[in-house]
């Protein structure tokens, strides 16, 4: 951790419009060496940066005449440019983006810390010299994301905010890790939305979904003749994502022999269709995902080193929603209310036993697990109020988190990343099939089994849904009106 003084004579601008805030600053910062330089509005701190040429500035983001957000995009690209530390009350995803690429070397959130202020400002002088500029910032996204999707407010997720808002505005190959469930998909489409290829395809494969045989056929594509049923050219995943982004979902489970291939995409930009000997130039984005420990891996064989150094240029790692139980009523509200618009139902309320419960269960199967059982709450509940008796039996028996660390009752499963979830009573577990089988059927009956609405609320394809109906012998009821007053399919 950084302790030497500051580098001699190293200046620092403080904009914000919170007199004893400024006063405050000024001593820490002077009696920690700098010589301290502030303003108490935007247009002032543009002054005192040309008058100054100050070292590192302290920037608050609501200022009045001239606003923390405007004065970054007026110094966005100024030649010389010093990092501007963001200190600021707003502690939302949005804001934490648009600063980031709009500039900002880092986003500390008021209350200050001043221990991590002490440590952030030397480090900003220390790096006087390096580019932390970043340009644009995304006007408009794309009209089936926003960015509001991933919500959290924990230090874990400022961190992601922050990455998001620095990689969104580069073309660097980006390595999304965290634990089944934790929306690392969503992060991927925050930095795809969130750049200059937004208008660019967005191309998502989950490197499970297909056998080996077929997965290179789907990624690289093929030619007419270069194996049994293959009658017509075929154009991969690589191709169609043309300059946008290809997301590589579970790469750790991705065939040595296709990572030697990979490989050689990422290393020389190029690809070859099954069949074909032409070289296609890639020009997408990769960015690849996993719950695995690729580095265990690399040390067990199973992934090849150059390919994990290839894909980790940056790095995204997502907080299991246990670490970040703050999130959980923010992630609450967002959620129910997408699930409620999708079902048609009123529900305004959660109970404030459901909302402990909710909080205190340690969701093994993380943000997805947790929109899961709202989705089940929703579909069983009458009035406006969620309560206990609505969500799933299993969240009445949460981990013992006063249990010693890695320490599970025999037989608990372990988590995707080999450690123990905690102790649970695990006969009051369904069965992952029998959870699947009666969540479909909920959604069904809830939409009034129409196929399209019930899709879009189990985030899965028509082809699926028709198989899964099969699967589980589902039978739509004659038809007339249900409770939501739906009765087309």
């Amino acid at each position: 951790m950084p302790s030497d003084p500051p580098p001699p004579r190293s200046r620092v601008l403080v904009v914000d419009d919170d007199r004893s805030i400024r006063r405050s600053l000024e001593k820490f910062l002077g009696d920690l060496g700098y010589a301290v330089t502030t303003a108490a509005d935007g247009q002032e701190g543009l002054d005192a940066l040309d008058a100054v040429s100050p070292d590192v500035v302290l920037l608050d983001l609501g200022l009045p005449v001239l606003d923390g957000l405007e004065f970054l995009e007026r110094v966005r690209g100024r030649e010389g440019m010093p990092p501007v530390l963001v200190v600021t009350a707003r502690d939302d995803m949005r804001s934490t983006i648009t600063a980031m690429q709009r500039g900002a070397w880092d986003y500390l959130v008021k209350p200050i810390d001043i221990e991590r202020l002490k440590i952030a400002v030397l480090r900003a002088v220390e790096s006087r010299d390096l580019s932390r500029r970043l340009g644009g910032l995304v006007a408009t996204l794309a009209a089936d994301f926003q960015i509001d999707n991933i919500v959290g407010r924990s230090a874990g997720m400022r961190e992601v905010f922050k990455t998001i808002g620095r990689v969104s505005t580069s073309r660097a190959t980006v390595l999304i890790t965290g634990e089944s469930g934790t929306g690392k998909e969503l992060v991927a489409r925050a930095i795809h939305f969130s750049g200059e290829s937004r208008d660019q395809p967005f191309v998502a494969v989950n490197c499970t979904a297909f056998a080996r045989e077929l997965l290179e056929s789907e990624l690289f594509g093929h030619v007419r003749g270069a194996f049994t049923g293959a009658t017509a050219d075929k154009l991969g995943r690589f191709q169609i994502a043309g300059g946008g982004t290809l997301f590589l979902d579970e790469i750790g489970e991705l065939p040595l022999d296709l990572q030697v291939k990979l490989l050689r995409v990422v290393q020389e930009r190029t690809f070859e269709r099954v069949g074909d000997a032409r070289p296609v130039a890639l020009r997408a984005r990769i960015i690849t995902a996993t719950h695995r420990d690729l580095a265990q891996m690399v040390r067990d064989g199973s992934f090849r080193e150059d390919l994990y150094y290839r894909l980790r240029v940056v790095e995204v790692h997502l907080p299991p929603l246990r670490e970040r139980r703050e999130d959980i009523p923010a992630l609450i509200d967002h959620l129910l209310a997408k699930v409620t618009r999708e079902l048609h139902k009123k529900i305004r309320y959660v109970s404030r036993e459901a909302l402990d419960l909710l909080v205190s269960y340690p969701w093994p199967g993380n943000v997805r697990e947790l929109e899961n059982a709202l989705t089940r709450a929703v579909v069983v509940t009458e009035g406006e109020v969620l309560d206990v008796p609505a969500l799933p039996i299993h969240l009445d028996e949460p981990a013992d988190e006063e249990e010693a660390p890695g320490v599970a009752p025999i037989d608990a499963p372990d988590g995707p990343d080999g450690h123990s979830n905690g102790a649970v009573n695990l006969a009051s577990f369904m069965t992952l099939r029998e959870i699947e089988h009666r969540h479909i059927a909920a959604v069904l009956a809830a939409s009034g089994w129409n196929k399209r609405r019930s899709c879009t609320v189990l985030g899965i394809t028509r082809p699926t849904l028709d198989r899964k109906i099969k699967e589980y012998g589902l039978e739509r009821p004659a038809l007339g009106p249900t409770r939501l007053g739906v009765t087309g399919g």
